[in-house]
């Protein structure tokens, strides 16, 4: 009898398949959930179990550390002003304790921004279904897992059944080729890519990124490439794993060893999208048209090339595009025709789940060693977890910095959000390498400009958006 041929599949179908415990007449599906990621703004779905006598299903499968609310300018809990915020973070210790949920406080060198530190310790691998209420979950796709945010009632239902009901997104295929040039990095790329279909253009579908550049990219790259994903309205980013992530991921803590890490490799090997898998959408870009990015609005998709000028309204040819636009610039305080690298700037934050890692840290001291952050300037450094400040420290970068007149922070979401005391005052300019740039997302009255690590520190050192490039050795 002649076997039939099964149908080519994508990366995402794969996963997707093998997560599905039963499927509902009205089209969704109930998905096995393999890891569980909780910061400290899941009090309230704790607060659910306990209001209907639940216990934390599979705290195994769970790992917890606080980010979002914690002081970075100390390891301090009382230095959180606002009491609900301290209340929350605290919860979250107690909440963990009381379920047996591994924990990574304060006092851990461990702690850090959820995004971070999952995949830093092993515990985000390929294959895995991974959840978390916070929508840059799609960071944890980078390792070749389906991951993404969920609300306060679906992060309580997961604790309560290691499942979650989800409607199948469709699937976006977007290929990048060619090579990035020199002073451009994944945070420029994904920047491109969101100003290229926009905010809204990847609405209902879960991305795969492909092509050259896309594989060319490290581990870290590949993380904030799939981290703003959701700025591009996708439900998830991923990319399919292969030898970068598998080197990337051997001797991590929690990742599988001995025969089991050979067992897992196997498992792993297979889950790349087979030739001729079909996908509901493709987009194709390609890297050498790519330049350093830098935001002039109040959307991710509102982005230029640094050598470019703050756009025109009237040039729009949708009058609700045009009022949008003039809305955005009179926020920003910018005026139609005027070049982005006269922007002047007051803040620089260098850090979050999108650029707080190793190589985020390596790329700006580059361009800060030897210079001095500008007159008026007020920069920071907030590296993403505790083992990354400890390993910049080991480097020397700490120092680099210090010398040219940045703070060196803690571990923490600090400045992207602005719920922890960490906030942009009311007008002024941030050059940020975080991932939204929302009316009073840094702080009420807070005028955010979203751009690579580099381009944020070449902004530090000269007082205004800068072309990193010309700060390079020739």
């Amino acid at each position: 009898m002649t076997p039939v041929a099964q149908t080519p599949r994508t990366l995402f179908d794969k996963i997707w398949a093998q997560h599905v415990v039963m499927q509902r007449d009205d089209g969704q599906s109930l998905l096995y959930v393999d890891r569980h990621l909780v910061q400290d703004g899941s009090a309230p779905a704790f607060q659910m179990l306990r209001a209907r006598g639940l216990p934390v299903r599979r705290p195994d499968l769970a790992f917890a550390t606080p980010d979002h609310y914690v002081p970075t300018g100390s390891r301090d809990l009382g230095h959180i002003a606002d009491p609900e915020k301290r209340a929350m973070a605290q919860a979250l210790q107690d909440d963990s304790a009381a379920a047996g949920i591994r924990f990574f406080g304060l006092d851990d060198e461990r702690q850090g921004i959820v995004h971070v530190v999952g995949p830093e310790q092993g515990l985000s691998l390929p294959g895995m279904l991974i959840v978390c209420g916070d929508s840059h979950t799609s960071t944890h796709g980078a390792l070749g897992a389906l991951a993404f945010g969920i609300g306060a009632s679906e992060v309580a239902h997961v604790l309560a059944t290691q499942t979650l009901w989800q409607r199948k997104p469709r699937t976006l295929r977007l290929t990048v080729d060619g090579r990035l040039g020199a002073g451009v990095g994944a945070k420029d790329l994904i920047l491109a890519v969101i100003g290229r279909i926009g905010a809204a253009g990847a609405t209902g579908h879960a991305i795969e990124y492909a092509g050259k550049a896309i594989r060319a990219l490290s581990m870290e790259a590949r993380m904030t490439v799939c981290n703003m994903s959701i700025e591009a309205g996708a439900r998830a980013g991923m990319i399919a794993p292969d030898d970068t992530t598998f080197a990337w991921l051997a001797g991590r803590p929690h990742a599988p060893r001995g025969a089991d890490w050979e067992r897992a490799l196997a498992r792993w090997r297979a889950l790349p999208g087979d030739a001729g898998a079909v996908f509901d959408r493709e987009v194709r870009l390609h890297a050498n048209d790519i330049a350093p990015m830098v935001t002039w609005g109040t959307s991710p998709e509102d982005v230029l090339p640094i050598s470019g000028r703050v756009p025109d309204p009237a040039d729009a040819a949708d009058p609700e595009k045009a009022g949008a636009m003039r809305g955005a610039l009179a926020y920003m305080g910018l005026a139609p025709g005027q070049p982005l690298s006269d922007v002047a700037v007051q803040r620089v934050f260098i850090g979050s789940c999108t650029n707080g890692r190793i190589e985020d840290l390596r790329s700006a001291a580059a361009v800060a060693r030897g210079r001095r952050v500008a007159a008026g300037v007020e920069a920071w450094v907030v590296p993403g977890s505790g083992l990354v400040k400890q390993q910049a420290e080991a480097e020397g970068l700490d120092a680099v910095f210090r010398e040219a007149g940045f703070q060196w922070r803690h571990a923490g979401c600090s400045m992207c959000l602005g719920t922890n005391g960490d906030q942009v005052a009311p007008g002024q300019r941030c050059a940020s390498t975080s991932n939204r740039n929302f009316v009073g997302r840094q702080g009420p009255g807070a005028r955010t400009h979203l751009m690579s690590p580099a381009m944020a520190a070449a902004a530090a050192v000269t007082g205004h958006l800068t072309d990193v490039r010309e700060l390079m050795p020739a």
